[in-house]
């Protein structure tokens, strides 16, 4: 086999990985927008859970800035 051919191989074998995980992701994202739904019809926000998800994910000190930041903004607007 020619150096050629080998990384055309290689080259084929990434592109076929990359589209089974595409596969994957909009399954898990079909999973995903499916729970919402569901949380949806038994009264809950997805809105605000999705807040609430991107919240979890942020380090605490991260999160705390961030409110304090907002605080200061939402006041200086007279939002409270």
């Amino acid at each position: 086999m020619s150096e050629a051919t080998t990384a055309d191989e290689q080259l084929r074998l990434f592109i076929e990985r990359i589209e089974r995980l595409e596969e994957e992701k909009k399954g898990i994202s079909d999973d995903i927008r499916d729970v919402y739904n569901e949380s949806k019809s038994q009264g809950y926000d997805p809105k605000i859970m999705r807040q609430i998800v991107r919240l979890r994910k942020m380090p605490v000190h991260d999160r705390k800035e961030m409110e304090a930041i907002l605080d200061v903004y939402k006041s200086a607007l007279g939002l409270e």
